[in-house]
């Protein structure tokens, strides 16, 4: 097998770990190969020209070659400002990272998650609609790998979601009526249209998202969610 040599790839760097007494294994989320492992050669060294650019939430453009799933970097160049989260934001970030890190496999392209994820940096760096961020991104997500929640239909029972019933989340089934559900149909309804303009609205998109998660999670934890937890706690 041949190697390949990819120039100038747009990308993110979604997790990194030493390697080596200078080196770093990176996860990268790029636009046309997905999620990626990368060797970066020698940048700890205090002179490596690639100091200060290969950071979380910083939009890049990696070169690369390789025919392992273990390429190695040839070249990195950030790509315009880079988003700078602080604070809560800045854990919602590592938080979105985590679940991209916990749900893609690698090299399995997904250029419409690229895209949402540029949007959700953006709406994080902004700060003014962080909740409503996160669920969106967390809704495209698990629908662009197969693992999205039906929200207008009842498929056990052979319904449309009715705004005017309850429902809870059975991960092999979907929505399912049910008069003591913790999902109010009017609520699912808006959930669908990505309306978070209600409180309401996000406090259940909130509930539900973490279930649906959880349920494919299959009882792996993410570190992100309890960092954060930890730290509202604290406020």
């Amino acid at each position: 097998m041949s190697e390949t040599v990819v120039h100038f790839q747009p990308a993110y760097i979604l997790h990194q770990q030493h390697y080596g007494e200078t080196s770093l294994i990176i996860d990268a989320l790029t636009r046309d190969f997905g999620r990626i492992s990368l060797i970066a050669k020698g940048i700890r060294k205090t002179k490596s020209k690639f100091v200060g650019i290969l950071r979380p939430f910083v939009a890049v453009s990696l070169s690369f070659v390789g025919k392992t799933d273990l390429r190695t970097l040839t070249n990195a160049e950030m790509i315009g400002l880079s988003n700078e989260l602080t604070g809560l934001t800045l854990y919602c970030g590592f938080y979105v990272n985590e679940l991209l890190c916990s749900f893609l496999h690698k090299d399995d392209p997904h250029p419409e998650v690229f895209e949402d994820y540029q949007e959700c940096l953006s709406q994080l760096v902004q700060g003014t609609h962080v909740e409503s961020a996160l669920r969106v991104f967390e809704l495209n997500l698990m629908g662009n790998i197969g693992y999205g929640v039906n929200l207008n239909y009842d498929l056990r029972h052979e319904k449309i979601i009715a705004s005017n019933k309850k429902y809870v989340f059975n991960k092999d089934d979907g929505l399912i009526e049910d008069a003591n559900g913790q999902f109010s149909g009017s609520v699912l309804q808006a959930i669908e249209q990505r309306q978070f303009d209600d409180s309401h609205v996000l406090s259940e998109a909130k509930m539900l998202m973490r279930i649906v998660i959880d349920s494919h999670l299959q009882g792996r934890q993410l570190k992100s969610r309890s960092v954060f937890n930890n730290i509202v706690k604290r406020l």
